[in-house]
Order: structure tokens, then C-alpha cells, then sequence
């Protein structure tokens, strides 16, 4: 106990390098294989590393849509990653999974990591398609995007014309009402000195 304590102070004082866990929650390890296969894992609940001397990794039958940038780089004696069965999506974020599936020796490993989204790209395997491809729904990404943000200014110009018109006809009423005021005034003036000059007999008196 003594011994975990005073390695855990000196690593928390970088005395010692950081140590990647041997064995990240939920997987199962044994010798240089980590198997995180059918853990329903999603994207953000990837293991953040894995450790160095990792040789097999076994991330199939799970939920994932793609891979975080840079997961599987510095790892030297990786031979391969198991990623059959997920829902990959083939957008602007597979494109590291791909250029990564790329650059392997043996890419008849991965015919089966295939697109499931977008429906055009259903089916396609990921390590073969172009990047112009993978590009065109990162547009589409981006035409979606711009549309609703015009459709917002829309409605925001729409709610400032009805607005406009609210305060337009607001103040023509509040005018009228003034006019009005202003065409009683004089009336009440005279009815007030008719009133006087019927009085001042009775003043006199």
C-alpha cells in the first residue's frame, strides 16, 4: 500500500512519465490484445489510449460512428484493429479512420468496415472511398446548415416586417386619438365660457 502511494505522488509530480492503464474499463486484456468488442460503445466512450505495446485491438459489434482523431497513432506494435459491425458514418469524421485504413499494408483485413450512413454511401467499403466523396457530404453537411440559417433570417425579418407594421399602426391610432383630443378641445373651451357668461348675471347679484 505504501508502495502505490508513494508511485502515485511521484507521478502526480512528473518524477514519473504518464502511465497509460494497462487494461482500459470496459475491455478485456490478455497478453498484447485488448478486446473492447460488443461493449455497445459509442464514439465519445472510446478508451482516450491504449497502451504502446498493444499488438491487437478489438473494437467490433459496438455503436461506433467513427474514430477520434489520432487514437491509434504512436502505436508501433499495432498489427491490427477489429471494427466489423459498427454503424460507421461516412462523413467529415471518418476521414481519419480512412486515411488510417489506408496506410495499412493489408487492407483486404477491412473489407468489411463498410458505410452505413449516408444511404448513397450504404455499403461502401470505408478504406476505398475517395476523399472527394467523403467530402461531398461534409457540402451537404454545409448546404443543410446554410439553409437553415437562412431560413432563420427569414423569420427574424419576417418577425421585424410584422413588427414595423404593429408600431406603424400603433402610432397612426395614437395620432388620430391626438387629433381627436386636440378637435374636442376647443369645444370644451366654449361650452366652459357659455357656462361662465350664464353665470355672471348671478354673480352680479
Amino acid at each position: 500500500m505504501k508502495m502505490n502511494s508513494g508511485i502515485l505522488f511521484l507521478s502526480l509530480f512528473g518524477f514519473l512519465p504518464h502511465v497509460v492503464p494497462t487494461c482500459p474499463v470496459p475491455c478485456k486484456c490478455a497478453m498484447n490484445i485488448i478486446d473492447c468488442s460488443s461493449k455497445g460503445l459509442t464514439v465519445t466512450e472510446l478508451p482516450a489510449a491504449f497502451r504502446p505495446s498493444v499488438e491487437v485491438i478489438h473494437l467490433g459489434y459496438n455503436m461506433l460512428t467513427s474514430i477520434p482523431k489520432g487514437l491509434f497513432d504512436n502505436l508501433n506494435s499495432l498489427q491490427a484493429v477489429h471494427l466489423q459491425g459498427n454503424p460507421w458514418e461516412c462523413n467529415c469524421d471518418i476521414l481519419y479512420l480512412r486515411s488510417w485504413l489506408q496506410w495499412q499494408q493489408n487492407r483486404t483485413l477491412y473489407r468489411d468496415v463498410k458505410c452505413a450512413y449516408p444511404a448513397h454511401l450504404q455499403d461502401r467499403i470505408i478504406a476505398y472511398l475517395t476523399e472527394d466523396e467523403i467530402i461531398s457530404t461534409c457540402q451537404y453537411w454545409y448546404c443543410s446548415l446554410a439553409l437553415l440559417s437562412q431560413l432563420i433570417l427569414f423569420i427574424l425579418i419576417l418577425l421585424q416586417a410584422v413588427l414595423v407594421i404593429f408600431i406603424i399602426i400603433y402610432l397612426q391610432r395614437f395620432r388620430r386619438m391626438t387629433a381627436e383630443g386636440r378637435s374636442t378641445t376647443p369645444g370644451l373651451h366654449q361650452h366652459v365660457d357659455t357656462q361662465a357668461s350664464s353665470r355672471n348675471p348671478y354673480d352680479s347679484d
